[in-house]
């Protein structure tokens, strides 16, 4: 939604936006000119957003719950309201379009692929689903008809794209308060690759049930495959390998066997768009990845203590397996927050499973975004499923204060909620006695 924001004031149009919350995304829009409100009243809605015309445009996001009464002045007044992926499509629609779709994996994947054609010199535009550390942004405005866009399969929003090049990561069960089951979810996923225009390519990773187009995977037989995964110095180095081509000794600039697969989806992208592959081999090195994603927040001899957004279970896994692949020796402190009942009650098992891999859990209560409580669901159930012994329910202060006492060697956080508001505290905590 803040891509959005800023694209139309980069345009010259009038923004105002409505928020939950405060955040430090939700300030630098403020910063750059764009006026946020964060109460549910309409009577805060400018003065020159009160009556319908061919010039105003409402957009929103289906995340906002549908009692919001911001969002019902906007409906009871005759506006026609758009999602953000109807607007996307609409932005898209003439130009040569580049969109990453999956339950996990879509975020880092379609910024690793905008960088690159940055990067190389072959430019781009890009709305993103989260903040480019190497642009410091979630959208950029190229000078060429290409736009890389993240598609969301939240609401089956990624059903108004129609993209050139389409990569699939993952199509893992969730949304299913939306979908209701896994087969509905992937019906969509093979409707959103159905769309693809005449003459694009579909790329997805292997072994997902779909019948069409090249697969990729790592240290696994693929159309497009990475092979001789290792670290050296810290740093993921992998070569890669498709059909026509062979790329070595690649320098991964975020750490992962998860983004060493989400970057083999990016180079095949880049090698379609026509990009040379030692353009792409340094652009890779010089990727620095996206806010929240594998974020390392303190990084010295004595700490480390890295943020991710991982709100899944499959997410969890690949999340913490990293850290554990970079860190054998250290013992492993993460602290979680649940995202939404319904995904805590949908995959309470797989929660449990997945932290079960760390050292010591410190659980936080669920952040519930649109949802309200469900009757006997909360972080307990996640907790009494697991066989980890050093695991407890604690509030966000207590983590903080937990931290601040036994100064873990390796801290990881996880969760899609307002668990980042944690993130300097923590940094605080630990690195101040």
């Amino acid at each position: 939604m803040s891509g959005l924001a800023r694209y139309f004031h980069h345009l010259g149009c009038t923004v105002c936006g409505y928020d939950r919350t405060s955040t430090e995304l939700t300030s630098e829009l403020q910063q750059e000119g764009i006026p946020v409100i964060f109460a549910d009243r309409d009577d805060f809605i400018p003065s020159s957003f009160h009556s319908p015309d061919q010039h105003t445009l409402i957009i929103y996001t289906p995340a906002v719950p549908h009692d919001s009464i911001v969002l019902n002045f906007f409906k009871n007044h005759g506006f026609e309201l758009f999602k953000r992926s109807q607007v996307l499509g609409i932005i898209s629609r003439g130009m040569f379009t580049v969109a990453v779709a999956g339950t996990h994996g879509k975020t880092t994947t379609s910024t690793m692929i905008a960088h690159i054609l940055m990067d190389s010199g072959k430019d781009c535009s890009a709305f993103l689903g989260g903040i480019s550390t190497n642009y410091h942004t979630n959208v950029l405005y190229g000078k060429n008809d290409i736009v890389v866009v993240e598609a969301d399969e939240f609401d089956r929003s990624f059903l108004t794209l129609h993209p050139d090049i389409a990569i699939i990561t993952s199509m893992d069960a969730d949304h299913l308060d939306i979908y209701g089951d896994h087969s509905h979810l992937n019906e969509s996923f093979k409707q959103f690759a159905s769309q693809i225009k005449p003459g694009g390519q579909l790329i997805h990773k292997k072994d997902l049930p779909l019948d069409e187009g090249l697969t990729y995977a790592v240290e696994n037989q693929a159309d497009v495959s990475a092979w001789n995964i290792r670290i050296e110095n810290g740093d993921f180095y992998f070569d890669f390998k498709n059909s026509l081509i062979s790329i070595e000794n690649i320098k991964l600039g975020i750490p992962g066997t998860h983004n060493v697969e989400n970057a083999v989806a990016a180079i095949e992208a880049a090698l379609l768009l026509s990009v040379a592959p030692a353009a792409i081999k340094g652009a890779l090195g010089s990727f620095m990845g996206v806010k929240r994603r594998f974020e390392y927040i303190v990084k010295n001899d004595h700490q480390i203590y890295i943020d991710d957004y991982a709100h899944h279970p499959e997410e969890l896994k690949a999340c913490i397996r990293s850290v554990k692949r970079l860190y054998p020796e250290k013992k492993l402190t993460t602290i979680f927050q649940p995202h939404l009942y319904t995904r805590t009650r949908d995959f309470a098992e797989g929660f449990a499973e997945a932290l079960d891999l760390t050292d010591e859990l410190l659980m936080l209560d669920i952040y519930p975004a649109r949802e309200l409580p469900i009757e006997g669901v909360n972080a307990e159930m996640i907790l009494g499923l697991m066989h980890l012994e050093n695991k407890r329910l604690c509030g966000k202060q207590e983590a903080v204060d937990i931290i601040k006492k036994e100064k873990p060697e390796l801290l990881l956080t996880v969760g899609a909620g307002d668990i980042d508001q944690l993130v300097q505290p923590l940094k605080y905590a630990l690195q101040n006695v």
